[in-house]
């Protein structure tokens, strides 16, 4: 909280009678509604006999709006017996114009216009490919040939990015043909995503990054997800990457992965650390300024309490025409319990000298602090608020402006309450 200024000598030598004198201080130990049936046929104002025929009824709606899964808004519906004939045209291979070679020497057989079609990159190798017997062969190398099977056939049907849409609704997706076969896609989730990248192959790219982003990263292989996401233009991912690290920094930057990555990439290391401290700076920052919106809310509070007893009273101490309610009455505002003790203890404390009695420079300061938000000095019940007024133009600009941003202060907080401040609701 901002130190509120201190109050000088010709404030504290006012006379205190006028406060004491404006208080009595006691000392103490359907109806339902009626369902409106707008869909019936109108009724004519037309009289018909009885060899007039009735009029056709109003059609039935024989349309329904099916409710599928949310995620289903960017996935078309293809019948199962269309899927099936793309899944047996690649696992046959029937008219297959390519063959592409994995790590280990395995032909996997495919269409050159489904692989250029679905991947440019892909079109432009097979266009610099020599053409043998018919065939031509072009090397997917540096990762598992099942994982190569696994991007070949997502080029052809893309049946895992519908698999995943369905994931939240898995008997729906069985009704309309879809096979679940998440677990080989999780299985070579990396090699994958870099072939979507190196390929481009952005649908691939981003069923990638569902499945890391969903309960596959871990505190082991973090690091090594964030190197491959920088790699492979992964924002997304290496963002999510970067926020496990800072959110549980001790335990990852105890694992394997770290210390390899702090010998071979000490620049990362660097990065991740900054970014660690930063986000335990910015930590820091919104705790302090927590704390200060409470002071400033406390401070609001205090305003109300008090404006409640000098206007209307509160237990065992208000203004001397008001019947108090004894002390057993329960009171709305929180701060009225403290402020009757520090106005029982101004109104007879002796000392009352800057440095000399901390409770009563608190009081002098609350009184000063609602003189400065009045806006009816005159008409106001809060002793001395028109003196403290008036005295206003006898401060330095310093002390000015710091109160004037004390004021700016509590009339956000004040504000921030809106309908919920115990003023607004009705309780004064």
């Amino acid at each position: 909280m901002m130190a509120s200024p201190d109050i000088s000598s010709p404030w504290i030598s006012y006379s205190g009678e006028s406060f004491c004198g404006s208080f009595d201080i006691h000392m103490e130990e359907g109806n339902t509604a009626e369902v409106l049936h707008v869909l019936e046929a109108p009724t004519s104002s037309v009289s018909y006999n009885c060899s007039t025929p009735k009029p056709p009824p109003l059609p039935d709606k024989v349309c329904t709006k099916t409710k599928y899964p949310k995620r289903l808004v960017d996935c078309s519906l293809v019948p199962k017996e269309t899927k099936n004939i793309w899944d047996n045209l690649f696992k046959e291979g029937y008219g297959a114009d390519v063959y592409i070679i994995t790590e280990d020497k395995s032909c996997i057989p495919a269409h050159s216009s489904v692989l250029s079609i679905a991947s440019p990159v892909l079109g432009n190798i097979l266009q610099l490919a020599k053409v043998r017997n018919g065939m031509r062969c072009i090397k997917i190398p540096g990762v598992p040939n099942e994982a190569v099977y696994a991007f070949i056939r997502f080029l052809y049907s893309s049946r895992y990015v519908e698999d995943m849409l369905f994931e939240l609704d898995s008997d729906f997706a069985e009704q309309v043909g879809l096979v679940y076969e998440e677990d080989e896609l999780k299985k070579f989730v990396l090699p994958l995503l870099v072939l979507s990248h190196c390929y481009l192959v952005p649908q691939l790219k981003r069923v990638c990054v569902y499945i890391l982003e969903h309960g596959w990263l871990t505190k082991e292989n973090v690091i090594d997800v964030l190197q491959l996401a920088r790699s492979c233009d992964a924002p997304r991912l290496s963002f999510i990457c970067v926020r496990m690290v800072v959110q549980d920094f001790k335990s990852v930057s105890s694992t394997e992965g770290w210390k390899v990555m702090k010998r071979a990439n000490p620049a990362l290391e660097q990065e991740l650390v900054e970014s660690m401290v930063e986000e335990d700076s910015r930590k820091e920052e919104r705790l302090r300024k927590m704390e200060e919106r409470k002071v400033y809310l406390q401070l609001h509070e205090a305003m109300e309490a008090l404006l409640h007893i000098c206007r209307d009273g509160c237990r065992t101490i208000g203004p001397r025409d008001k019947v108090l309610k004894g002390s057993q009455v329960p009171c709305n505002f929180t701060a009225c319990k403290g402020l009757e003790a520090l106005v029982r203890h101004f109104s007879s404390c002796k000392t009352r000298v800057p440095g000399g009695c901390v409770h009563c420079k608190r009081m002098w300061q609350l009184l000063e602090l609602h003189s400065r938000m009045c806006d009816e000095p005159d008409l106001c019940k809060i002793p001395l608020c028109r003196h403290f007024k008036e005295k206003m133009q006898q401060q330095s600009k310093k002390d000015e402006s710091k109160w004037k941003l004390l004021v700016s202060k509590v009339q956000t907080a004040k504000k921030a309450l809106g309908p919920f401040s115990a003023r607004h609701a009705g309780l004064l």
